[in-house]
């Protein structure tokens, strides 16, 4: 393979990069508890969207709010960090590039 190849290969994953970060950024993910009363959204990106508390959360005591919210929070984590990686592995063939995800 000459160079010129391999930059071709390299500007080609480079798009194909860019584009998976993209459509990360329009993914939403909701991490859920309670049985719903508190909705965390982030994006495939793992960046925080939105909160959303249920009537039901409003009489609960702080420290059980603190723990469903941080669970919902978790959950949707880890759900956009499984997103994350599934796409960047599509897109590396399954290669792990550090750096990336």
């Amino acid at each position: 393979m000459n160079i010129m190849q391999m930059m071709k290969q390299a500007q080609s994953l480079q798009q194909k990069l860019k584009t998976t970060q993209e459509e990360l950024a329009n993914i939403e993910v909701v991490g859920e508890a309670g049985s719903g009363a508190v909705k965390v959204t982030f994006d495939g990106q793992g960046k925080f969207k939105a909160i959303s508390l249920s009537s039901e959360v409003t009489g609960m005591d702080n420290e059980m709010l603190e723990d469903i919210i941080t669970t919902a929070i978790m959950q949707a984590s880890n759900k956009a960090s499984m997103e994350m990686e599934q796409k960047m592995k599509a897109v590396t063939g399954g290669i792990n590039i550090p750096g990336l995800f």
